[in-house]
């Protein structure tokens, strides 16, 4: 078994690579004047099964060509067996037909990572469950749920808590949840009149005097979550909290978040924070790097994976 990493989150893959107690395979991935990736794999990697890990997170399209060309130089280097080990998968929010004549980008994306040579896929929260069903490969969606919970267990353990989903499309996950803490759920109802801009119009469930933790699987210009977080505030809630797996976190949403009622913002590392990311008050990160270990080392051994979601 080999790790693989691109440049998209270093630190990440280091992180794994040292919870298998595996060194990273020496690679190199640059760029030539004009900007083209070049990939070059610099030991043997015949008949191996080899994990390469990449978010394709911001700068997307770049993060995106080097993983797809790893894959293609694995492939060529006759590589075994290739997972591509996507801790974000991006282009996930384009899984259906938005209007007329516009494209399904998460179908187009799965289709490049078959052809470049992906044997399967490795993901964390997925946008849309369907995607799985646009590869005909394997791909296994591993959940943060279970380390949601043991840190909202060490941190709110003595309050009395109450689940919020930011959204209608996020009730599965805020349901599944508040199940595993044994409290109860309340919903926002918005009303999104174009991308990246949403009004709530209700909230759903009694919050006053409670503490709730709003729950949703990407935050990116951070409108949605600071809308709900003062929606929350304003219907008497003792506190508000958020904990949100992959922390895009475009343009002015640091700032965004700093201002709003939000005491905590906890992503998880899928996606490499940046400097605003790690300076803010009020966000911080926990590891993925344990559970993709304990996928990767599931993978390889054909033993269960769906295991890691209890």
């Amino acid at each position: 078994m080999k790790i693989v990493a691109c440049n998209s989150n270093l630190p990440l893959a280091e992180a794994v690579a040292a919870e298998l107690n595996l060194p990273l395979c020496n690679a190199t991935v640059r760029r030539f004047a004009d900007m083209e990736v070049f990939v070059e794999i610099h030991e043997n990697v015949r008949g191996e099964d080899v994990f390469v890990i990449q978010s394709t997170c911001t700068p997307t399209n770049d993060n995106l060509m080097e993983l797809l060309i790893m894959l293609d130089a694995l492939r060529r280097g006759s590589a075994k067996r290739i997972t591509a080990v996507m801790p974000y998968f991006g282009y996930a929010r384009q899984d259906r037909k938005s209007g007329p004549r516009t494209p399904i980008s998460a179908k187009l994306v799965a289709n490049l990572l078959v052809e470049a040579g992906a044997s399967r896929v490795l993901t964390l929260d997925l946008h849309a469950m369907q995607i799985q069903g646009f590869f005909d490969i394997p791909v296994d969606n591993l959940y943060a749920a279970p380390l949601f919970v043991r840190d909202i267990r060490s941190h709110y353990g003595d309050r009395d808590l109450m689940i919020v989903s930011p959204d209608v499309g996020g009730v599965v996950r805020a349901r599944q949840l508040a199940q595993r803490l044994n409290t109860d759920l309340a919903i926002i109802d918005k009303r999104r009149e174009r991308a990246g801009v949403s009004e709530v119009m209700n909230v759903i469930g009694d919050v006053r005097g409670r503490h709730c933790l709003l729950v949703d699987d990407i935050v990116d210009s951070g409108g949605s979550l600071c809308n709900a977080a003062r929606a929350i505030a304003e219907q008497g809630a003792a506190s508000v909290g958020a904990y949100v797996t992959h922390g895009v976190l475009t343009g002015h949403a640091v700032e965004r978040i700093a201002d709003s009622p939000i005491e905590m913002l906890t992503l998880t590392d899928s996606i490499r924070a940046t400097e605003q990311v790690m300076a803010a008050r009020n966000i911080r990160q926990i590891t993925i790097s344990g559970l993709l270990a304990r996928a990767i080392h599931a993978v390889a051994d054909e033993s269960s994976v769906s295991s890691l979601f209890d």
